[in-house]
């Protein structure tokens, strides 16, 4: 699987779908492939993002406009891309993330009347033009998920159930909306299943 040097990959999807989980585990098993591999979580990563991240999960941020958060999802990013993401990919790394411009167009679409193009010409500003070359969604559905994990962690965790489900839904239609830079995977079974199957989504890459 040498084809994945260079390659920029992200891990994305709903509450509780295990996301965490199998980046580790993928990045063990690419590095035993001789794969050189960095691995980053959105926000987050870079001192500046993980200063970001706590603003943007801290509990007591109720009044946050959707706005501002889209925008502070963006400056987290920028910084990570380069700082980061970028030097590994011109060192022939496989760069693994944990969510991504994908989130945002979950997560905040739609928002403070924030449309699907706002916010990807906001984020080829940040992430200069590099988009990843797979985005790999974990599919569950927000019951599911939370059953996993609880509910009332963070900030988004918070929000109500018909928030996440709309979320959910937004994950799905990006996707279907643009087949060639993403997958989608059951993430409602075995971890090894999940990992079976992210792997066989990978050879897409491949040429």
């Amino acid at each position: 699987m040498q084809y994945l040097r260079g390659k920029f990959v992200v891990l994305d999807g709903p509450e509780g779908c295990g996301k965490s989980t199998q980046i580790k585990r993928l990045a063990e098993r690419l590095r035993l492939l001789d794969i050189p591999v960095t691995a980053v979580r959105d926000p987050g990563t870079t001192e500046i993002g993980e200063q970001i991240r706590s603003i943007l999960l801290n509990p007591a941020h109720v009044n946050m406009a959707m706005r501002c958060e889209m925008l502070l999802y963006m400056a987290a990013r920028a910084q990570m891309m380069k700082q980061i993401i970028l030097p590994a990919l011109q060192q022939q790394q496989c760069v693994l993330c944990d969510r991504f411009v994908s989130s945002t167009l979950a997560y905040q679409l739609g928002g403070d009347g924030l449309t699907a193009d706002e916010i990807r010409r906001t984020a080829d500003i940040a992430i200069a033009g590099r988009w990843p070359d797979l985005t790999i969604i974990l599919d569950i559905t927000p019951e599911q998920g939370f059953k996993r994990i609880g509910r009332g962690r963070d900030r988004l965790e918070q929000r109500p159930l018909d928030y996440h489900r709309q979320v959910h839904a937004n994950y799905l239609a990006q996707a279907s909306s643009d087949p060639q830079r993403y997958a989608i995977v059951n993430a409602d079974q075995h971890a090894d299943a999940v990992h079976r199957d992210i792997m066989r989504m990978l050879e897409r890459l491949e040429g």
